[in-house]
């Protein structure tokens, strides 16, 4: 077995194949798409490269259909469920990282209007899409998922409502601007 180094990767495979027992890469990117990929984002292929990873280091069994397509199958082992439980068990100060790129385009100059409207063009069907997804909770999950959920809709509630404001200040920074030219089409400094 090598030693190899753990990544955030890592614990999302070691996680979801606690909670689903065994599954194939294309069925780990399956889940990821209904559940941590709302709230951390990563290349899809490393769902298919991490879990051959974690079966050499022992984190995860492998074993291969004899027939059909013959795809891979892993499973957690308990090196790999001993991992997830030191890694959940320890606390994190780490603050969220704030990767926003219409937030980085506004900030180098890109119209406040524009993005705004694209942005809540985004988050509004983003926000129905979760509280459908609240909507279908039985009240049997497990308290992790649902409170990430709701962290979720809270957060794209936040974000709707700072993308208005950006909307509404640009609506009135254009309306000032209206009221500075003069009628003539000169700039105000007369020239």
């Amino acid at each position: 077995m090598q030693e190899i180094q753990l990544t955030p990767t890592s614990y999302i495979v070691l996680g979801l194949l606690d909670q689903a027992s065994e599954a194939t890469p294309y069925e780990l990117k399956q889940m990821v798409e209904l559940s941590v990929g709302h709230f951390w984002s990563l290349p899809r292929w490393q769902l298919y490269a991490e879990p051959a990873r974690l079966a050499r280091a022992g984190y995860l069994t492998e074993t291969q259909e004899q027939d059909g397509r013959r795809r891979k199958r892993y499973a957690l082992t308990e090196r790999g469920r001993d991992a997830l439980g030191r890694w959940t068990g320890a606390p994190t100060q780490q603050i969220t990282e704030l990767r926003d790129l219409a937030f980085l385009k506004l900030y180098f100059g890109a119209d406040p209007a524009a993005m705004a409207e694209a942005q809540l063009a985004a988050l509004r069907p983003l926000l129905k899409t979760y509280q459908a997804m609240r909507g279908t909770n039985t009240g049997d999950e497990p308290g992790g998922p649902r409170q990430t959920l709701e962290a979720g809709i809270e957060y794209v509630r936040t974000s709707i409502r700072a993308w208005e404001r950006i909307a509404r200040e640009a609506a009135l920074g254009a309306a000032g601007a209206a009221r500075t030219q003069p009628s003539d089409g000169a700039k105000p400094n007369g020239t």
